[in-house]
């Protein structure tokens, strides 16, 4: 199976090659932090490869204090991208950087009990739906001012 991603920016185009065997949501303060979200949802696969097709050069790797938490990125928009873990043995690869759909489900969820306070709470809201259809999406585009002529 082929999957392809790239950055916000479009400076960084990759293409992985083969499945994903995991697919984690983890909810530790590093993956919070170097998300800037509630949790980071990684794709990790031990024999799929990674080619780079454009933008090798603007993608920087960042290993937190050697403690093996890796971060990739785009060095202008900083888009987190794919990288090798484990001295190459494992492909790593943000969720949200491809482009194309994914076959795999997310199998399990890390530190659930050191997510933040709010996200803790979530499903206990009433008012609050968890579906796929959680979101209009013709609600959500007219609040932040796009409307359909400009999509």
């Amino acid at each position: 199976m082929k999957h392809v991603g790239s950055c916000l920016c479009g400076a960084v185009h990759f293409e992985i090659e083969g499945t994903f065997e995991d697919f984690y949501l983890c909810h530790c303060e590093k993956c919070r932090k170097d998300t800037g979200s509630a949790h980071a949802a990684n794709l990790f696969s031990s024999k799929a490869t990674l080619k780079w097709l454009s933008g090798e050069d603007q993608v920087k790797t960042f290993n937190h204090q050697g403690e093996r938490h890796i971060k990739s990125f785009c060095v202008t928009c900083g888009s987190a991208l794919p990288n090798m873990q484990m001295d190459g043995k494992l492909l790593v690869v943000p969720a949200g950087s491809l482009d194309s759909d994914i076959d795999i489900k997310p199998k399990g969820i890390f530190f659930l009990k050191v997510r933040p306070i709010g996200i803790k709470t979530l499903r206990k809201q009433k008012n609050l739906k968890i579906t796929p259809k959680m979101i209009n999406m013709k609600y959500l585009l007219n609040v932040v001012g796009i409307h359909d002529d400009m999509i």
